[in-house]
């Protein structure tokens, strides 16, 4: 906090005057059809599992939303997935092997791409391979179908045919929003970030990687330990307050939360934030939610910089 200035409260709660750092990443939008919603639901809980982090998951991925018959390509119930990477290259790797292992071997699946050149916002970036490459699953039975300019593969499975766009169209994306929610006890914190967290997902174009939206173990850059390229961040770490000199809590202070935000562009991953900090917030102080922090370095990880205050006074965020 910046002692200068006098501190922002609402409803009791100070907000921070930081800003969370966010960085360039890409990413994609899939579409899981099925039989069901029941399997679809499969395919994609299946699809996004072990993705909370690119440092040691590979992707960012996570359930957009619940998609009804007459939003998807076939007619069928479905599942909007956002996957995020740090690079074009990843971000194929990942696809082929989740949609492999994980929508063609569910059963009744088909999978389509979910981005549309004519409607994104996002700025467009690559094609990653999708039935291009499962196709060859097929031995030589699959079958090959254009509609439009658009390519689809049907491969022969054991209870029928697995239908799959040969590409998916990526885009250049903004990953690492965050809001840190400061809190009396775990209860509070618990409640408050269960409440940010359902709110930021009722907006388009977001996902909240982490399991149920929040993460516990927030970091920070390097370590005391060589080859540790990130530890716990003591500064809000409440065991350490009066231990650990970078300390920001006081002593009123019993449990922080972290919320980690990927979006398709920035004002999508600012409304993201908005969103959570007003539902933070409606709690207020007497809920036991004392402080609305943010992570940042300085600045000197990613050029997408979302200050607190303006997000709260419902400022449209501006990359710099």
């Amino acid at each position: 906090m910046n002692p200068s200035e006098p501190p922002m409260q609402i409803n009791g709660t100070v907000i921070d005057d930081t800003f969370a750092e966010a960085f360039p990443m890409k990413a994609t939008r899939l579409l899981i059809t099925a039989h069901t919603p029941v399997w679809a639901n499969h395919a994609a809980s299946s699809m996004t599992g072990f993705a909370t982090s690119v440092i040691g998951c590979g992707c960012e991925a996570g359930i957009e939303r619940i998609l009804s018959a007459d939003e998807t390509p076939d007619g069928r119930p479905g599942v909007a997935v956002l996957l995020f990477a740090v690079s074009s290259k990843e971000l194929a790797k990942q696809i082929e092997r989740r949609v492999g292992q994980c929508v063609l071997t569910c059963p009744t699946t088909a999978i389509y791409g979910g981005i549309d050149a004519q409607t994104s916002r996002a700025p467009l970036s690559d094609r990653a391979r999708m039935g291009a490459s499962l196709r060859f699953f097929g031995d030589g039975w699959q079958i090959s179908k254009m509609l439009g300019e658009t390519r689809y593969w049907r491969v022969p499975v054991m209870d029928g045919e697995f239908v799959c766009e040969d590409t998916a169209l990526t885009v250049k994306a903004v990953g690492g929003g965050n809001l840190l929610l400061l809190a009396r006890d775990t209860d509070s914190a618990l409640a408050v970030a269960e409440a940010a967290a359902t709110a930021m997902r009722a907006l388009p174009n977001v996902i909240m990687p982490f399991p149920g939206g929040v993460v516990r173990s927030g970091s920070k850059i390097g370590s005391k330990y060589a080859g540790a390229t990130a530890s716990t961040n003591d500064a809000f770490c409440p065991t350490l307050t009066g231990l650990s000199r970078n300390s920001e809590l006081t002593a009123e202070v019993g449990c922080v939360l972290e919320i980690v935000i990927d979006g398709l562009t920035g004002d999508d991953v600012g409304a993201a934030m908005r969103a959570g900090i007003a539902a933070a917030t409606a709690r207020g102080h007497a809920a036991g939610v004392l402080r609305i922090s943010a992570g940042n370095y300085g600045g000197k990880l990613g050029p997408y910089h979302f200050h607190l205050r303006d997000l709260a006074d419902g400022a449209k965020p501006v990359p710099t």
